[in-house]
């Protein structure tokens, strides 16, 4: 790829959108192996530049002069600050819930506008997504008045919580004696945490954008902790989150993440490398042993052993060596630029990893058996492990963050199907944004070149575990797909709801019955094939077949080992499925090829 041009998929654009979409995803799949998503290098660098003005100069700027220190080059003058690690992570959680850190720009779908965020959760009337019904005082599905207010009165008690002085605190003085900034003000950091709840409560977009599975428990240790418990507690924090993570990379799902996520980097510029990840391109494009080792030697066992190795040890060059491979991996992740784009987060972790294990060591006396209370300390323990272990048991229970499966590739996902014509519809959900494909158009873009470029998306998709049962759903359902207009519902969710991660909670049949109310699909014109993670105990994943106007009309399993045995194109069909309830009068005009119409008796019939 070049700075400025693309390495666009070697197609005519004239005839490409005529081919069945089985050869189309192995023609894209096929790119995908050695370029990517293909976008020009510049695209990088405008990240690049967000990352490092943005979020790392104007984000330590404000959290060194704020605190009477700096200036901001002056590294070693305030790396081991705790009021600068405070003020910068709460700098992170400001910038994820405006909408300008995680999920933001052209790699994730957003193009015109390329924020998301608080263009969408500042706006009256867009769509909100409640996290449970049964919670009183939160029904609907649109923001109202008092949401935004909620929303504002958050951002302004974080900001006001890194602008403000730090505040003397005893605990603090006690083991630093010469320390002169002390710590956040907790005033406006709990208005923030209750500000925070409340709107999550209503509205689960923001809370999950915000990433309040990591950043929420962090910011109550910052508000009620003495400072050595609060260390202590920071250090089980990260750590469980990496091990969380790490535990979640076993079975056969993250081995297939690693290859398209390689593909994807543009700091990877050998060909030869990016094909090494794959059995025998183009023929078989299935993990080699080499993205296997990768994905459970680089990945799985440093994100488990490391981390351990950082919680326990007291010995220097051991505590030195596992940050260095910590921070090496986290700067690995940020190269290859992954469809979220969590480039902050990434960096953030980085820092946390020097700052709390080499500024505050163990053998200083900020080990796990230093804590105030055995007692505190389990649990502290207990609760930042109780989503990851209820989340993996119970996947359908909980997002895919909060049980820590953030790069597993055991995805809740989906694929949505448009009959011909009928995406336009969604142009009629009140949002700052019209569909993405409309945005490439806008932004001078061929019709046929905007739509290859949306099939990528789809194409990187099949290269997943789940890619394979999704698309196995859609030529079961759909007979004539081939006229069908395809997306992938990470990218669709993104334009409606101004954010998603990768996680399918946030558009399955509920943000499906929001989008119906506004857009009035008839039965048949949009047909979802979205399947839940993978629960660590079981073999299948569950899938739901979801009509827009009809609601769940399927559901059923099938076996992740058949899933990932077959190619992304699915050369030998559809693999098994086992369905296990299904609506019986249901006549969609997906599996018989024509839109219904409403028979006398109220039934859909296919014309």
């Amino acid at each position: 790829m070049g700075f400025k041009t693309a390495d666009f998929p070697p197609v005519d654009v004239e005839t490409f959108l005529d081919k069945p979409l089985r050869e189309r995803m192995k023609t894209l799949a096929l790119h995908w192996v050695e370029y990517g998503f293909g976008s020009p290098k510049m695209i990088h660098a405008t990240y690049i530049l967000k990352l490092v003005f943005v979020y790392l100069i104007v984000g330590t700027s404000v959290a060194t002069w704020t605190s009477g220190l700096g200036p901001f080059w002056d590294v070693m003058s305030w790396w081991a600050e705790p009021i600068v690690y405070q003020k910068f992570l709460l700098w992170t959680v400001l910038l994820e819930a405006v909408g300008v850190a995680g999920s933001w720009g052209p790699l994730a779908g957003k193009f015109k506008p390329m924020t998301g965020g608080l263009l969408f959760w500042a706006r009256p009337g867009t769509i909100r997504l409640r996290p449970w019904r049964r919670v009183p005082f939160t029904s609907g599905d649109r923001r109202t008045v008092f949401d935004v207010l909620l929303y504002i009165g958050f951002l302004a008690a974080l900001s006001a919580s890194i602008v403000r002085p730090g505040v003397p605190n005893d605990s603090l003085s006690a083991v630093l004696p010469g320390n002169t900034t002390g710590l956040v003000s907790a005033a406006p950091l709990i208005t923030a945490l209750v500000l925070l709840v409340l709107l999550g409560l209503r509205d689960k977009i923001v809370f999950i954008a915000a990433r309040s599975e990591q950043y929420l428990p962090a910011m109550v240790f910052f508000a009620i902790l003495p400072f050595g418990d609060m260390l202590i507690a920071l250090k089980l924090l990260i750590v469980s989150v990496w091990v969380g993570a790490g535990a979640s990379k076993f079975g056969r799902h993250f081995s297939n993440v690693v290859p398209p996520m390689v593909s994807n980097s543009p700091c990877i510029p050998s060909r030869w490398f990016k094909r090494a990840h794959y059995r025998d391109f183009p023929r078989d494009i299935r993990p080699s042993a080499l993205a296997k080792f990768m994905a459970h030697v680089g990945g799985t066992f440093v994100e488990i052993a490391t981390p351990l190795v950082l919680l326990f040890s007291t010995n220097y060059w051991v505590t030195l060596g596992a940050v260095v491979l910590m921070v090496l991996f986290h700067l690995f992740i940020t190269s290859t630029f992954p469809l979220a784009v969590p480039l902050e987060w990434n960096i953030l972790f980085s820092y946390a990893a020097v700052f709390l294990f080499l500024g505050f060591p163990n053998w200083q006396g900020y080990a796990v058996w230093d804590m105030s209370s055995p007692w505190l300390a389990a649990g502290i323990v207990a609760g930042l492990v109780f989503f990851p272990i209820l989340g993996n048991l119970r996947p359908d229970l909980v997002s895919f963050l909060p049980s820590m499966r953030q790069y597993a590739g055991n995805w809740a996902s989906a694929l949505w199907a448009f009959a011909p014509g009928a995406e336009a519809k969604l142009n009629a959900v009140k949002r700052p944004a019209t569909n993405q494909i409309d945005q490439l158009k806008e932004m001078g873009y061929a019709p046929e070149v905007a739509e290859i470029t949306m099939q990528q998306t789809v194409g990187w998709r099949s290269m997943h575990s789940q890619g394979r049962g999704l698309f196995s759903l859609l030529y079961k359902h759909i007979p004539d797909i081939d006229r069908w207009t395809v997306r992938e519902a990470e990218f669709a969710c993104n334009s409606l709801i101004g954010f998603n991660f990768g996680d399918g909670h946030l558009h399955n049949e509920d943000l499906l019955a929001a989008v119906q109310k506004q857009c009035q699909f008839e039965p048949g014109e949009l047909i979802v094939v979205w399947v839940e993670s993978q629960a660590i105990h079981s073999k299948v994943q569950r899938y739901k077949v979801i009509d827009a106007a009809m609601g769940v009309i399927e559901r059923g399993t099938w076996k992740v080992a058949d899933a990932v045995r077959e190619q992304p194109w699915l050369p030998n069909g559809p693999i098994p499925l086992e369905v296990t309830w299904s609506r019986s009068s249901r006549t969609t005009s997906a599996r018989h090829s024509s839109v219904p119409d409403r028979n006398t008796d109220g039934q859909w019939t296919t014309a």
